[in-house]
């Protein structure tokens, strides 16, 4: 059984009436995979929010204390993109404790993959700041007590998000121990601007960075076949003991903010790719994080599709 971790908590972040990162993003993900009779399938993932401490791991002091404090006041906005509720701190706390204890589901067994239906999304988060809708970076944290507490050298991080997950890269650029593969739209100014191919870190880190920047326009089928290789040579290169997913869904041609023309099955296809790969070197085990997606009719459904592979999978 896939382990899903869903929590009416997660829909307290309040971003506003207009915001496209919004509550109906999860509630209307969970109201459907209810009705498919999907989440009926899942084993429960229960979790403990982080502390300040834990997420002290991988952000700074003040970075934390700025989101803490914006939400002791009522509220605000870091950026533009980025609102704070009154609730916001305690609820980005929890979506990186689920995205950590699903971590600890599958390295403990017996299931082999879960999937974190949480908000605030996080991989635009870096080390020192919050934005682009992301408070703090759940995919890092998760990938980070991988490697602390279960002693893990390689752990790949999968980014079908359509935009570049530029926290995850920063907090990852000089690392040996997690790799960080992102697959993005990129150019004529595209959010976050960063995701180039020849970003491949530094350091100990250096060659453990793998961007496929995709110009609008890219025809599905090379999109794919684009994914498809960036993944085989990431995998062929650090053989992975633990395989997590930012599984954004905002690359589907429908999608208000991303529209890079894929369909619900090529999500499909992703998701199959990386669960060989998952197969292959790390005994399947795969952790997948919701990040964007913000059409509320497609998000359902491709969230749909890609659980029913990780389910099929963990048969």
């Amino acid at each position: 059984m896939t382990v899903l971790y869903t929590d009416p908590l997660f829909q307290k972040h309040d971003t506003g009436k207009h915001h496209p990162e919004t509550a109906r993003r999860l509630s209307a993900i969970v109201e459907h995979l209810d009705k498919s009779g999907l989440t009926a399938k899942c084993a429960a993932g229960t979790y403990k929010p982080l502390t300040e401490a834990q997420v002290a791991r991988m952000h700074s002091a003040e970075q934390i204390q700025t989101v803490m404090q914006m939400a002791e006041r009522g509220g605000g906005s870091i950026d533009n993109d980025t609102p704070v509720s009154s609730e916001s701190f305690r609820v980005a706390l929890a979506a990186a404790g689920a995205c950590v204890a699903a971590v600890d589901a599958v390295m403990n067994g017996p299931q082999r993959n879960a999937l974190c239906l949480v908000r605030p999304p996080g991989h635009h988060a870096t080390p020192t700041q919050s934005m682009g809708f992301c408070l703090f970076n759940n995919i890092a944290l998760a990938a980070n007590h991988a490697r602390t507490t279960h002693q893990l050298s390689r752990i790949l991080i999968v980014d079908w998000d359509v935009h570049h997950g530029n926290g995850t890269q920063d907090a990852f650029f000089e690392d040996p121990e997690v790799a960080f593969l992102s697959v993005h739209r990129y150019g004529q100014g595209f959010y976050p601007g960063t995701g180039a191919a020849n970003e491949t870190g530094t350091g100990k880190g250096d060659g453990r960075i793998f961007n496929e920047p995709i110009r609008f326009g890219t025809s599905r089928k090379d999109y794919l076949t684009r994914f498809s290789s960036v993944l085989e040579k990431a995998a062929t290169l650090v053989k992975p003991e633990l395989v997590l997913i930012s599984a954004g869904f905002d690359a589907h041609a429908k999608d208000p903010i991303g529209a890079l023309g894929l369909e619900v099955e090529d999500f499909v296809e992703m998701t199959k790719r990386v669960l060989d790969v998952a197969r292959t070197h790390a005994s399947g085990r795969v952790v997948s994080c919701l990040e964007g997606g913000y059409n509320l009719e497609i998000l359902p459904l491709a969230v749909q599709a890609h659980l029913e592979e990780l389910l099929a999978d963990g048969k």
